[in-house]
């Protein structure tokens, strides 16, 4: 397989998980997915040890290709060596977020954030946000920017690459007691 195949394999199957995971989690026009990718686990290395730009931007790619159809935003997780903040369009936040000024590089922040924040238009970094989905690429842990309630989304496309895929949705808390009437559909 020549690189450029290898590349496009790696597009289509980070599009593939982003369609399947948009289609299992209901998710809407204007939501946030959040997008956690190492690409050195993706190329069967340990993570942040084998940083490759141009697999975050095949990936990168794919993802955006499933979400921005759909009208849904991309959170792109920086690394830790960024304390994992994040990179979005300036739209997906309200107004009075707080930005951060940082610029992800491939050592730094992450091959996929670094396309993410090449390719966007208006990006901006923050540190928290709360995503309404996400996709974790390689073991990166992006539960700290989903909304409290997640739930394990199963995915027929679990890994990219090498790199082993899982992906989640949230919905509303569940508050009260035996008594309690809940709405089926934020189930």
């Amino acid at each position: 397989m020549t690189e450029l195949e290898r590349l496009e394999q790696l597009r289509g199957q980070a599009e593939a998980a982003a369609e399947e995971l948009v289609q299992k989690a209901g998710l809407r026009r204007g939501q946030i997915v959040v997008v956690g990718c190492s690409t050195s686990a993706i190329a069967g290395h340990l993570i942040g040890s084998a940083s490759a730009p141009e697999v975050g931007q095949a990936v990168f790619e794919g993802i955006r290709m499933a979400l921005y159809s759909r009208g849904i935003y991309l959170a792109a997780q920086c690394c830790e060596h960024l304390n994992r903040a994040i990179i979005t369009e300036a739209k997906a936040l309200p107004e009075d977020a707080d930005i951060v000024n940082v610029v992800p590089q491939p050592k730094a922040g992450g091959s996929f954030a670094t396309a993410a924040y090449r390719c966007l238009p208006s990006p901006v970094a923050v540190e928290h946000i709360r995503a309404d989905a996400g996709l974790d690429i390689g073991g990166v842990l992006i539960g700290m920017h989903l909304r409290e309630v997640a739930v394990p989304v199963q995915l027929e496309q679990n890994t990219i690459g090498q790199a082993m895929v899982l992906a989640a949705r949230t919905r509303p808390k569940f508050i009260g007691g035996s008594r309690a009437v809940y709405d089926e559909k934020l189930k």
